[in-house]
């Protein structure tokens, strides 16, 4: 049984701490302010032998529906409505308020089986909070320190009471698991209010995650399972990255600090830019830290549908070329996430990018472009000595990445290492993708004689 749980409460309870103890990582972020979260996020949580999805959620407020604590609490109130069980998170150490008797009864009305969890239990301080959990009629609490570890084993104990739940035993349901194909990682990064969720929420056809006109909503990294024609991604929602110089609080500090590592574990990473103001600074200071990750590149101009010179796409080529020639020929896309249009092209571009990406040429091939290449623009000679380049062979893909033997390989010129990492996107078909050239010498068989 793939059992689903939402952890649901106020504001600042330890929800997501408890989040990431039962996924056995920090995944959340995790702050003593209140309302750090603000999306659903999943995870894949453990406790003892009983594997299950974990759902983080936003804290609890009574809001506006239209505001951004009301479309908070929507999303929250749809993980309840998916799940199949609820942990109830209250502050033992603060004791009850008027608040969680308010959403003790959303949670009773929904007929989900409920965990009551006295977070921050550790001492004797929360012994008082937790004795009055009783009048909220959802069981016998369960003294809980998420941040320290303390009480996993009741919380164990009470799942397995309210749940039909049982470890998994089906040898060939976890050998076919196995088996199925790893779904291609994309992560979607901009600037603030780029419509990165807008997108995200396009391509799954449901308001998955939060949006709104105001800049910087997204603050988790938030991964969705997609499927496109028959092809499994898993996408990830970032938080907006401004420019360095602007980032004073520490919540965006750790917001950018996730997106960076989405970036890093992502195979594609879609840069989606805003029609409106393409190619500014930032939106080529995080295209071209991409490519120094060595992540396959997507360029998404997106609001074009907003655009008054629709004809303008025509020119998108040349101006993508000319801000980032280091990857170039990338692929670009004029679409729409609040509309839909282009993004069938861009999921195309994706699946072709990571197919680049993944390209391997053989060293036959490699050596016989090596040997034309040289011959038509030789290296040119370094203080009066003649540069020996003698082959070239891949040494893996992910990015294509290629070794070089040579003499005297501190002495090649990056204008000509450049050249040949042009020659060769022309040559084997790799536009866009980052190319990685290191130059090796070749061991001197005289160089110990006398």
């Amino acid at each position: 049984m793939n059992l689903t749980i939402a952890i649901i409460g106020r504001p600042n309870v330890g929800k997501s701490t408890l989040f990431n103890r039962l996924v056995g990582r920090r995944l959340a972020l995790v702050d003593d302010s209140p309302g750090v979260t603000r999306d659903r996020r999943e995870g894949q949580g453990r406790l003892g032998d009983l594997d299950f999805t974990i759902v983080d959620t936003a804290g609890l407020e009574e809001a506006a529906p239209q505001s951004l604590a009301g479309r908070m609490l929507s999303q929250t109130k749809a993980a309840i409505g998916d799940a199949d069980a609820i942990f109830f998170v209250f502050d033992s150490r603060t004791g009850l308020l008027p608040a969680d008797k308010v959403f003790a009864d959303v949670v009773r009305k929904s007929g989900k089986p409920v965990v009551l969890i006295a977070n921050k239990s550790e001492g004797k301080a929360g012994e008082a909070g937790a004795m009055e959990a009783y009048s909220l009629g959802l069981g016998d609490p369960v003294l809980l320190s998420a941040e320290h570890g303390e009480g996993l084993g009741d919380l164990y104990d009470a799942l397995r009471n309210v749940c039909d739940v049982r470890p998994p035993s089906d040898e060939s349901e976890q050998e076919d698991d196995q088996n199925i194909a790893r779904p291609i990682r994309v992560a979607v990064v901009g600037r603030p209010n780029a419509g990165k969720s807008t997108l995200v929420n396009r391509l799954l056809g449901e308001e998955r995650l939060l949006t709104g006109p105001e800049a910087g909503i997204t603050r988790d990294s938030i991964s969705v399972p997609l499927e496109w024609h028959g092809q499994k991604f898993l996408f990830h929602d970032t938080a907006g990255m401004r420019r360095k110089s602007r980032i004073d609080e520490k919540l965006e500090k750790l917001a950018v600090s996730d997106t960076l590592e989405s970036i890093r574990f992502a195979d594609v990473v879609i840069v989606l830019m805003d029609a409106a103001q393409a190619f500014e600074e930032q939106d080529l200071r995080i295209a071209d830290l991409v490519e120094r990750e060595g992540r396959a590149l997507v360029i998404g101009m997106n609001k074009w549908d907003l655009k008054d010179d629709r004809h303008a796409a025509g020119k998108l080529r040349q101006e993508v070329d000319h801000w980032l020639p280091q990857v170039r020929g990338v692929p670009i896309v004029a679409m729409s996430g609040m509309t839909g249009e282009g993004l069938d092209r861009l999921m195309r571009a994706v699946i072709d990018a990571h197919t680049i990406w993944n390209k391997r040429v053989t060293t036959s091939q490699l050596n016989r472009w090596f040997e034309d290449t040289i011959a038509s623009h030789p290296p040119p000679a370094v203080s009066g000595r003649r540069l020996k380049l003698n082959y070239i062979t891949q040494a893996k893909a992910r990015p294509p990445s290629f070794v070089i033997f040579c003499t005297r390989a501190d002495a090649v010129p990056d204008s000509y290492k450049r050249y040949l990492a042009n020659e060769m996107r022309e040559a084997f078909d790799l536009p866009g993708t980052p190319i990685r050239l290191t130059l090796r010498e070749k061991k001197n068989p005289y160089a110990t004689r006398k």
